[in-house]
């Protein structure tokens, strides 16, 4: 098996001598083993490749010298002597007539270094018969665009979304124009410049100094929307996003990862928030999940349905009767478990409703724990749901804001109540609640002392890292020097407010109307005053605040048992 990295390498050349060509596309769960031996700055996919080596999953490589970091990585898995071939091909960046004969000769450098290393012989006639049509049909799908994506991270992809997923990345959208009856015709001089000049011909890589003939891939009147994939310490990508973002007019995602599986939890929220964000959600299809039970006691008139939002810090239900009006509502601390907490505060809601479990009808569920709650009868992501629920609280709401316990959600929503688009930060603890119980941990105070101590400040302190171990050494440091507590809780705040409205203004500026705040963070006040002051605008704050996701689920709930309502 050889493996590669590039949509430029002549795949076909290797076939030629009955190997079996894939993609290098590890995703290990950290870079243990090749931390010990490469820079810390290099690209998460330049880590990847050197483990993969080391762990003795790659005997043959063929890398391009596309970047430095390639560059890098060939110098690194060279030293370790683990590879049995190791190649590296000298690609060109541009597509010009010189261009294609200098790779073609890099071509031919290959196929003589490959048959020296291997005893094998060329086979034409193999070479021509490993080309292969290209069948493209007109039909809506999303495109996968940026840099290369693990299959692990396509699988997850194309498993949520219902729509078709076409990969346009470094390694996805390999098309070749050729013709392998002329090329048979050719002596080997000839042929290989036509397969360079096929290589070299399809949509450039980024990287390629013409990139310009990459805006087809934007421009598809059957392109419904991008995810668009970066991967840390990359510098090419970043700047073809923040063109296609200014431009495009399709729904667009950004997803960042360092090329390790530890994050797949919250790219799966963004994926599936982004599927039901172009695609609507499952759960208000009429036709399902509506047991022949359920049915029955609907035509009673009498019925409930429920929400469950299982989050990081606190599990919260909501009970709406069949009118849509809100029964009872639940909010305990997320234990041991989602599937026990989540059924701890439903039977508690149930309680405090005064009703039977038995006569809820459906139960939709959201938040991180969702998919562990074998209970609800269907799930949808806390990003739809906190859009869902604002809105009915106050219509008039455009951004949502969410400070959960593990990350923050920008959410803009159209008069309707439908996501239009959303941002996270989920690469850390930074303004989360998380982060504000270390602090408060740190300085000896609850929560609520926390929330308006703040308020009494009078010396503005500022907080300059956003990390949470940095900042608690920060704290540690200014109580150290007999600052004032008010003051550092302040800087904190603002710190917060900071992080939270720079996620926010870059939504809320192209999208008018009031903003709102969610999350059991909503009941700060010190941090609502600071956010106010970096917005430049009011707050909406509710008694349900907190409350928003599970009310959003048990909406969702409600339509679905509505629309069959209608058709009994």
């Amino acid at each position: 098996m050889i493996h590669y990295v590039c949509k430029y390498t002549p795949v076909e050349l290797l076939n030629a001598f009955g190997e079996e060509c894939a993609v290098l596309e590890e995703m290990p769960e950290n870079f243990e083993m090749s931390d010990q031996i490469a820079h810390a700055n290099l690209c998460g996919f330049g880590k990847s490749v050197i483990q993969a080596v080391l762990e003795g999953k790659v005997k043959q490589l063929v890398l391009v010298n596309c970047c430095d970091s390639a560059r890098r990585v060939y110098d690194i898995v060279e030293s370790t002597g683990k590879c049995n071939f190791l190649y590296m091909l000298d690609l060109p960046h541009e597509d010009n007539e010189c261009e294609k004969v200098k790779y073609a000769q890099a071509i031919m450098r290959l196929k003589k270094a490959y048959e020296k290393f291997s005893g094998k012989t060329f086979d034409k006639e193999a070479f021509l018969n490993s080309f292969t049509e290209n069948e493209t049909e007109m039909k809506p799908y999303i495109g996968l665009m940026g840099v290369r994506v693990t299959g692990i991270l396509e699988k997850m992809i194309r498993d949520n979304i219902q729509m078709d997923v076409d990969n346009l990345t470094c390694t996805g959208g390999r098309q070749l124009a050729v013709v392998p009856e002329q090329m048979r015709q050719m002596d080997e001089e000839k042929m290989f410049l036509a397969y360079a000049d096929a290589l070299l011909c399809q949509i450039p890589c980024f990287r390629m100094n013409n990139n310009t003939r990459r805006n087809q891939l934007y421009l598809d009147p059957n392109l419904k929307g991008i995810i668009y994939h970066t991967i840390k310490f990359c510098d090419y990508y970043g700047f073809e996003y923040a063109s296609i973002k200014k431009n495009i007019k399709v729904p667009l995602l950004k997803i960042e990862t360092d090329f390790t599986s530890q994050s797949a939890g919250q790219l799966l929220t963004r994926i599936q928030a982004f599927a039901e964000t172009i695609e609507g959600s499952e759960d208000m299809d009429p036709g399902k999940g509506i047991s022949e039970e359920a049915r029955k006691k609907m035509e009673s008139g009498i019925y409930y349905v429920a929400g469950i939002d299982s989050g990081s810090t606190s599990t919260d239900v909501v009970i709406l009767d069949q009118d849509g009006k809100i029964k009872s509502t639940m909010i305990i601390p997320t234990g041991g478990g989602a599937m026990m907490s989540a059924e701890k505060s439903l039977d508690l809601a149930v309680e405090k409703a005064g009703i039977k479990k038995e006569e809820i009808v459906r139960i939709v569920t959201t938040g991180y724990g969702r998919a562990y709650i074998e209970s609800g009868d269907d799930s949808i992501t806390e990003i739809t749901c906190h859009a869902k629920g604002a809105h009915y609280l106050n219509p008039n709401v455009r951004t949502v804001i969410d400070i959960g316990g593990q990350d923050i959600k920008a959410i803009s929503i159209d008069e309707n109540g439908a996501v239009k688009n959303f941002l996270m930060n989920d690469k850390c603890a930074a303004g989360t609640g998380r982060f504000l119980e270390m602090m408060a941990r740190t300085l000896g105070l609850s929560l609520e002392e926390m929330s308006t101590k703040g308020l009494e400040w009078k010396e503005n302190i500022v907080i300059s890292s956003m990390c949470t171990v940095f900042a608690e050494s920060e704290v540690v440091s200014l109580v150290a020097q007999n600052k004032d507590v008010a003051d550092i809780i302040h800087g904190l705040n603002v710190s917060v407010a900071s992080k939270v409205g720079a996620l926010a203004a870059r939504l809320g500026k192209k999208n008018p109307g009031e903003y709102m705040m969610t999350g059991g963070v909503a009941k700060n006040p010190g941090i609502i005053k600071a956010l106010e002051e970096k917005l430049d605008a009011k707050l909406y704050i509710c008694d349900e605040a907190q409350l928003c996701g599970a009310l959003g689920a048990a909406l969702f709930a409600y339509e679905k048992c509505s629309v069959q309502r209608l058709c009994l």
